[in-house]
């Protein structure tokens, strides 16, 4: 089984993926006395909790899609679907949890992505005989269901998980058929952010490279996983079509396109020459959730039109 000290370094190296790129890695985490217990267990140690803290945009969003809702008491501040979840108390971003917070709502069971933390704040919860559930995800068809059905049995819901996997998987499946006829995929740069006139870019391994794949794209950073800086020569010689951005939300889509297009590497792209930018919702997007069959079709319109099959 994993070290401890493995696990940590699993976790912060997580943690700071996710920081730059909303993406997340995890597993199964601990009953009283600070045991953890892992997916690949399907230990439900949730299964009789009735006072659930959810930790992660999509595992709130699996726990409500389950019909579980009822026993959740609190959320982080990434569970921003669906819109009754934000009645709940928000426990605080996911990446710099407070113990003392998540605490404060009386949870006999937390569950959470792996990567949530800090890793400090994880020990002490660990140690506070709350069962823990840290659920795994991997950005492709496989984990979403993986995920779905760790949340339903963490929480002594297999047979309803169970049937909302087969669900997604065949939304997910007509999403991606959607796509099959095309050629010649477009290819698609995903920009996290552009600061000082420097591009910082999905590669691959991420939530953007995942999506932009099931939408029947093609990531032109493949050189390096997770995201970096992009010199400008790399971004000139990935030759995007579409630029993929989050929208965050406000009035800024003029401001941020008018910022990307007026950048000299991206205006040297054919994306930049005939300024084609697509922005979604991030947690939309990037969720890799129930939504995400809806995510995919929406982001396989906008890069298509009228090319895809019905």
């Amino acid at each position: 089984m994993t070290t401890t000290s493995s696990r940590r370094r699993l976790m912060q190296a997580g943690a700071c993926l996710f920081t730059l790129a909303l993406t997340v890695f995890p597993v199964l985490a601990p009953p009283p006395g600070g045991e953890r217990a892992f997916a690949g267990e399907q230990a439900a140690v949730a299964a009789e909790a009735r006072r659930i803290v959810g930790v992660g945009g999509s595992v709130t969003e699996i726990v409500y899609a389950l019909g579980e809702q009822d026993r959740l008491v609190a959320r982080d501040s990434t569970s921003q679907f669906p819109e009754a979840a934000l009645k709940l108390p928000d426990i605080g971003y996911m990446r710099a949890l407070s113990p003392e917070g998540v605490l404060s709502v009386n949870p006999d069971a937390i569950i959470a992505l792996e990567g949530s933390g800090p890793p400090e704040a994880v020990d002490v919860l660990e140690k506070a005989s709350v069962p823990m559930v840290v659920v795994p995800e991997t950005f492709d068809r496989d984990g979403i269901l993986a995920k779905i059905r760790t949340v339903g049995a963490a929480i002594g819901a297999d047979d309803k998980a169970e049937a909302l996997a087969r669900e997604v998987g065949s939304e997910l499946d007509a999403a991606r058929a959607l796509t099959e006829g095309i050629a010649e995929p477009r290819r698609v740069l995903f920009i996290l952010s552009i600061q000082g006139g420097k591009v910082l870019a999905s590669g691959t391994g991420t939530a953007a490279d995942g999506i932009i794949a099931l939408a029947g794209g093609q990531n032109v950073i493949t050189e390096f996983e997770g995201y970096k800086q992009l010199t400008d020569e790399a971004v000139i010689n990935a030759r995007p079509d579409v630029i993929l951005m989050m929208d965050r939300g406000g009035p800024d889509h003029g401001p941020v396109a008018d910022q990307l297009f007026s950048n000299p590497a991206v205006a040297a792209t054919p994306a930049g020459a005939s300024k084609r930018l697509i922005r979604m919702d991030g947690n939309y997007l990037l969720g890799f959730g129930p939504r995400t069959a809806a995510a995919a079709r929406d982001l396989a319109a906008s890069l298509y039109g009228d090319k895809i099959t019905h």
